[in-house]
């Protein structure tokens, strides 16, 4: 069976590269029809997306996912509207292949440009959510690398039917299908083989838990965008505005409670943990979220105490770390200790305070006053995301498609020789 899988992967792997090839000069107007061509099959074909859907959803919740994880695998038309608007915010992005960063003529007179490029050929793997099949596939395609997507035996049926309009759109474009695969086993043995393709996949981005995440860091061969944790901070500073903060602080614990950007810790100023804390804690149990506060918030609130545990714990559900602290230098030692340096954020009505904490603290993405589940590049304004980058090379925070291309330098002389 494993070298059944090593001749399935080999196979995929050669067709991307010869896909690769070709993508790297595939016009900007061939791209943007077969991202517009893939959304209208995705909204054509919805009947039988959702119909898939229902079925990984049914064997989900006999598996027993946690409520957190079924929500991030459901889809209904809504969601669906979503994907559909994704692609094609996606496909109206400015193409970034071939831009110019820079450009300059130094004293031997020779003229330098250095331009985007494609990476060639990405691998995706992924577990619950079946719009990364859409966003990763399109990305990719708009930054013009080939891309082989592994998505969890969760999502198996959704991703499939999701990306059948994805190759649609590739065929109608005339561009080659093979340009975004699927890889059509849930397999383990897949992605240990995807993990040590050294000179076929150019970089491997995870997508889910922290299981997964710390998998592929370990023992890929290739490079990783990848963050390990999204071990949200939200900070409410003394001289925070009530009417911002307890909405802010709601929305970033749970309109989606299962994501990256979803605030995985209060920290309260103590000069208003008996005011605006409590204010905010009530919300939030009204809401429905367990807090797990330390001793001074739990006296004040009735709270679930917390455990060590508590601190630097990314829940993906509908709970949430609550702790009073001194000042703000206070709160960015917390999240220095603690965080992940995925997102974190600042509520306050002071500049000085807000500007200190945004340079002081070297998350990939540093909010002031708005909710973190805005850590998304969707939201940035990049169409999609293929997913969020802690680290601090090449790519850093939302993954977009200019952040999927390379550079390289083109030298142009006039028989220009070097003395």
């Amino acid at each position: 069976m494993t070298q059944s899988v090593s001749d399935l992967m080999a196979d995929i792997g050669a067709r991307a590269q010869a896909a690769a090839a070709q993508l790297a000069t595939a016009s900007a107007e061939r791209k943007h029809a077969a991202l517009i061509s893939a959304a209208d099959a995705v909204w054509r074909t919805r009947d039988a997306i959702l119909a898939a859907n229902a079925q990984d959803m049914q064997a989900a919740t006999e598996k027993g996912l946690s409520a957190a994880m079924l929500d991030r695998l459901k889809l209904d038309t809504d969601r669906l509207r979503g994907i559909i608007d994704g692609l094609r915010s996606v496909a109206e992005q400015p193409d970034p292949v071939g831009e110019i960063i820079d450009a300059w003529t130094p004293p031997n007179g020779l003229d330098i440009q250095r331009v985007r490029t494609p990476l060639g050929v990405i691998g995706v793997i992924y577990e619950s959510r079946p719009n990364v099949t859409a966003d990763a596939g399109a990305l990719c395609l708009k930054a013009g690398n080939a891309v082989i997507l592994r998505g969890g035996s969760e999502s198996f049926h959704t991703s499939a039917a999701l990306h059948r309009c994805l190759v649609q759109g590739l065929q109608d474009a005339a561009l080659p299908p093979a340009a975004i695969q699927l890889v059509p086993t849930t397999d383990r043995a897949a992605v240990q083989e995807m993990l040590k393709m050294v000179g076929v996949i150019d970089v491997i981005v995870p997508r889910g838990g922290k299981g997964l995440v710390a998998l592929v860091q370990d023992q890929a061969r290739v490079p990783v965008f990848a963050h390990l944790e999204g071990i949200v901070h939200i900070y409410v500073d003394a001289q925070a505005d009530p009417a911002k903060a307890v909405p802010v602080v709601l929305n970033a614990k749970t309109r989606r409670s299962g994501i990256c950007g979803a605030a995985e810790c209060l920290l309260i100023h103590q000069d208003v943990a008996a005011t605006l804390g409590v204010q905010i804690i009530q919300a939030l149990t009204e809401a429905g979220v367990q807090v797990r506060a330390d001793e001074t918030l739990a006296d004040l609130t009735g709270a679930t105490r917390a455990t060590a545990q508590d601190w630097g714990c990314e829940y993906l559900d509908m709970i949430i770390a609550a702790k009073t602290v001194t000042d703000t230098q206070d709160a960015i030692a917390h999240i220095r200790q603690y965080g992940s340096q995925h997102t974190d954020c600042i509520l306050t009505e002071n500049p000085q305070t807000a500007a200190a904490f945004m340079a002081q603290l070297d998350s990939a993405i540093v909010m002031h006053n708005a909710s973190t589940q805005f850590a998304d590049g969707g939201e940035f304004g990049m169409g999609a995301e293929i997913g969020i980058a802690t680290g601090k090379l090449h790519a850093r925070g939302p993954v977009g498609a200019r952040q999927l291309t390379s550079f390289k330098y083109l030298v142009r002389g006039n028989g220009t020789l070097r003395s």
